[in-house]
C-alpha cells in the first residue's frame, strides 16, 4: 500500500501544473481599440536574437489577441512593448525525505533572483511539489528561479503605460519552457488589478 501511494503521489506530480507570481501595476493603459504596437528588447543585448524574437512573438500574440495591432515599424507603433526575460544558475537542495507528502518549497523565503532583475518576490512558496528523484531517503535537486517583464510605453511622449514581472520556481532551467508559461501567465486576466500579485496557475510541463 505504501507503494502504491508513492506512485499515486508521482504519477500526480507528472501533472504538477506551471506556477508563477505576477506583479502587475497600469495608469492609462488604452482599452484595446486597435492600438498599434512594436515589441522590442528592454535588454538591448538580446535585440535582434533569434530567441528574443521568439518569445517577442508570444508576447505579440497574446497583445494582438487582447485587441491591439502588431507592427514592426516602431517609428509608427502607438504604444512600444519591452520585453526582457531570464534565469538564474540555481540552488542546490538537499534535504532528508521524512514523508512523501513533505513541500520543499515551503520556507525557501527571499531569493536572490536572477541578473537583471533581481528578486521582486519575498516570503516563502507555499504551493505543494512532489520530488521523485530520491535516494536513501534523501532528496538533491536543483531550483531555478526565472521571470520575466513587460512594459507598455506610449510611443508619442514615452508616458508608462503599464510594467509587471512574473517570476517562479522550478526544477526545470529550460527557457523554452519557461517563458510562454510566464508570458501566459502575463497576459491571464489582463492587466489585472494594479499594484496586486497574484498566483496564476497554467499547465504543466509535457514528459
Amino acid at each position: 500500500m505504501a507503494l502504491a501511494a508513492l506512485m499515486l503521489v508521482a504519477v500526480s506530480a507528472c501533472a504538477t501544473p506551471f506556477k508563477a507570481d505576477v506583479s502587475r501595476f497600469q495608469s492609462q493603459l488604452p482599452a484595446p481599440a486597435g492600438q498599434t504596437f512594436a515589441v522590442v528588447a528592454d535588454d538591448e543585448k538580446l535585440e535582434g536574437g533569434l530567441e528574443f524574437a521568439q518569445y517577442a512573438g508570444l508576447v505579440a500574440k497574446q497583445m494582438a489577441e487582447l485587441g491591439y495591432t502588431p507592427t514592426r515599424d516602431r517609428a509608427n507603433a502607438d504604444m512600444i512593448v519591452r520585453f526582457d526575460y531570464g534565469i538564474d544558475t540555481g540552488r542546490e537542495r538537499v534535504r532528508s525525505r521524512m514523508s512523501p507528502y513533505y513541500d520543499p518549497w515551503y520556507g525557501y523565503g527571499r531569493f536572490g533572483g536572477y541578473g537583471r532583475f533581481g528578486g521582486f518576490y519575498g516570503g516563502p512558496w507555499r504551493y505543494g511539489f512532489y520530488d521523485p528523484y530520491f535516494d536513501g531517503g534523501v532528496n538533491s535537486y536543483t531550483v531555478f528561479t526565472s521571470g520575466i517583464e513587460v512594459k507598455i510605453d506610449r510611443a508619442a511622449d514615452g508616458q508608462r503605460l503599464f510594467e509587471g514581472k512574473a517570476q517562479a520556481l522550478s526544477t526545470s532551467n529550460s527557457l523554452q519552457y519557461l517563458v510562454p508559461n510566464l508570458v501566459e501567465a502575463m497576459f491571464t486576466d489582463f492587466p489585472g488589478n494594479s499594484g496586486e500579485t497574484v498566483r496564476i496557475t497554467v499547465a504543466p510541463e509535457d514528459k
